[in-house]
Parts: structure tokens; C-alpha cells; sequence
């Protein structure tokens, strides 16, 4: 009995951390989270913007930084001259 128990909570437990990993990030918590990292690069002036996925096709690929939203959304850096 004890191992059936142990196989059902094995069970469970993956079945669990699939569906958060699965869990689609809030576009404003990428964003944010993506800030931190330019930020912690010192980059002194750019443009974080969120924006649908027929616009982020339309820039440079290199310029898509996260998707949100189911892929739906994406967000664009730009870095900023002077």
C-alpha cells in the first residue's frame, strides 16, 4: 500500500511542476524582469515596449526580447543613443 502512495504522489507532483512550467508569463513581469538584467548590464538609455505579434514581426528578430501572452505578445528592445 505504501508504494501505491509513493507512485501517486510521484505522479502528482509531476503533473504539477508541468503545469507551471507550462504557466505563460504576464507580459508587465517579463518586462520587469527583463529590465533587471539591462539594468544590471548598465546599459545608461533604451526602450522596453510590449507590443502585439504582427508588430514585433515587422522589426529586426534581434530586437524581440521575450514573448508573452501565448505568444501573442512580444517585447521589443531598443537601445537608445544619446
Amino acid at each position: 500500500m505504501d508504494f501505491m502512495k509513493r507512485i501517486t504522489l510521484a505522479a502528482l507532483c509531476c503533473a504539477a511542476a508541468t503545469s507551471a512550467l507550462a504557466a505563460p508569463k504576464d507580459c508587465e513581469e517579463l518586462k520587469n524582469e527583463i529590465e533587471v538584467k539591462i539594468q544590471a548590464n548598465a546599459v545608461p538609455s533604451y526602450t522596453l515596449e510590449i507590443v502585439s505579434k504582427e508588430e514585433a514581426d515587422k522589426h529586426d528578430a534581434a530586437m524581440v526580447v521575450g514573448t508573452c501572452d501565448y505568444g501573442r505578445k512580444a517585447i521589443i528592445y531598443q537601445k537608445n543613443d544619446r
